[in-house]
């Protein structure tokens, strides 16, 4: 082998590391901007958005109206900053929270003391409508983490098909298999709350 060929050999491997390199860093840095590859073990675990018996505003009622918040990882995650939001823009943020590893919380919409499994929005009024609507989670940065729709949206859940909205056969729903507040009338405003 001549030492002409034995160079050009070299520059040709090196030339082709130097590719897979970039090639390398660049799906690296790709995939790390990409928010499908953020996974989060947070996620909107259930909802109940039609509080049990007459909803007449009082705290029994609106804290009996709720979303709950799991996270299936080991170790906690701090939620400061981080929304739950409903299609009319009512909006929730966490304030100096963190949710522990493997625990779930439920945050009801009427007033109540916050502690590690209850946290309150301190509203007077129903916030998730009782036929449809769509509970949305973001980060502090607001950033997609999480959402779980039903009514008329649920086919529509953000293109997943897991089904968490309140139907019949979910997992997720709010935890009862009567359809509650479909085609009632329940005194509760002109959007149906």
């Amino acid at each position: 082998m001549s030492v002409s060929t034995s160079v050009t050999a070299r520059r040709m491997v090196a030339a082709a590391l130097a590719a897979g390199a970039l090639v390398g860093s660049a799906s690296v840095s790709a995939s790390a901007a990409d928010p499908r590859f953020d996974r989060s073990h947070v996620a909107i675990s259930r909802v109940q958005s039609d509080a049990p018996g007459f909803d007449d505003r009082s705290a029994r009622s609106l804290n009996a109206e709720w979303v709950e918040i799991t996270n299936s990882g080991r170790h906690g995650v701090n939620l400061n900053g981080w929304t739950l939001k409903d299609e009319d823009g009512n909006r929730y943020t966490f304030r100096h929270y963190t949710l522990a590893g493997r625990a779930t919380v439920r945050i009801h919409t009427g007033y109540g003391r916050d502690t590690s499994r209850d946290l309150f929005q301190d509203r007077r009024n129903e916030v998730w409508d009782n036929r449809s609507d769509t509970a949305t989670l973001r980060n502090d940065r607001g950033r997609f983490v999480d959402s779980v729709s039903w009514g008329r949206h649920h086919d529509r859940n953000h293109g997943r098909d897991d089904h968490r909205g309140h139907g019949r056969d979910d997992h997720r729903g709010h935890g009862r298999d009567d359809h509650r507040g479909h085609g009632r009338d329940d005194h509760r405003g002109h959007d149906g709350r």
